[in-house]
């Protein structure tokens, strides 16, 4: 493991003997350079981990690396020693086409497909690493939570959860399975409520059992390339959601995936910029009678 450079080696030149990071860190963003600056910053507080920055903007009209918050935070990681891969992707043929497109530019031995809406506090993605690494699965999420509601309790949504006792399985999740009520753990604020029950040492982790999860996740990228990635995406039209519950159901029923707690994981309650969604693409590619989906 290499860690970012600090603050007095920022100045030093960088050598060019490094190999693939550990992680690449995979963000799709389209116009939102405020929320975008602050999921980087997030990221450049990652500083045990040796990471890359794969950045792909569909943002119309506009520069997001451009914007001066986001190009600091740019700054930031280049001079801590982090790799930083900036495309331009304007057309939009969709969610699952665009992650593909990143996946498509990964070369690390693991993915964390981020949002570019998503603060991470610091050790969240060395946390994900040593879940992925020590429970042998596809993926593992740390699912975001909105701390507007860190007031509102709601047992009634938490009580689903279920903690992997011993090794993490492959596992069949569809609409209408018992896994597929898990969804509600994510809610507001829920899995800080029920990390707070854990009583979890500080920097470690429990597994558990999940539906999917959204916005940070990382995945095996050898896992995730063997179901197919993302590559069903044109076989759906470019307005569409849920496009990376296909990818996960389908890595968790060969490989197993989790989610852990506490996440560290926080949503910056910005307005969706996925107003559509009509087409939810596991309706889509499953059949909700098969116990195995359509591999591509």
């Amino acid at each position: 493991m290499t860690a970012a450079r600090w603050s007095g080696a920022w100045a030093r030149p960088l050598t060019d003997d490094r190999g693939p990071a550990e992680v690449d860190v995979l963000v799709p963003t389209v116009g939102r350079p405020a929320e975008l600056a602050t999921t980087l910053a997030g990221l450049a507080a990652q500083t045990d981990v040796d990471l890359r920055l794969v950045l792909s903007d569909q943002s119309a009209g506009q520069d997001a690396a451009a914007e001066p918050a986001v190009a600091s935070m740019l700054r930031v990681l280049e001079a801590q020693g982090r790799p930083v891969t900036l495309l331009a992707h304007p057309e939009r043929r969709g969610l699952a086409e665009h992650r593909q497109h990143l996946l498509d530019h990964a070369t690390a031995p693991a993915v964390l497909y981020l949002d570019d809406d998503v603060w991470l506090e610091p050790g969240t993605v060395r946390r994900m690493l040593d879940a992925l690494r020590d429970l042998g699965c596809g993926f593992v999420g740390s699912a975001v939570q909105g701390l507007s509601y860190l007031q509102d309790r709601r047992p009634h949504e938490t009580a689903v959860f279920e903690p992997w006792d011993g090794p993490v399985v492959p596992e069949v999740v569809r609409r209408g399975t018992a896994g597929f009520d898990r969804l509600s753990l994510h809610n507001a604020a829920n899995p800080a409520h029920v990390a707070a029950e854990l009583d979890v040492e500080t920097g470690g982790w429990v597994p558990y059992r999940v539906a999917w999860v959204g916005a940070c996740v990382v995945y095996d990228r050898a896992a995730l390339e063997q179901v197919g990635g993302f590559r069903f995406w044109d076989a759906l039209p470019p307005q569409h959601s849920g496009e990376d519950v296909v990818a996960q159901w389908r890595v968790m029923e060969r490989f197993g995936g989790a989610g852990i707690l506490p996440s560290g994981a926080v949503h910056l309650e910005s307005p969706t910029t996925v107003t559509d969604r009509r087409v939810d693409a596991p309706d889509v590619l499953f059949d909700d009678h098969e116990t195995a989906p359509h591999h591509r």
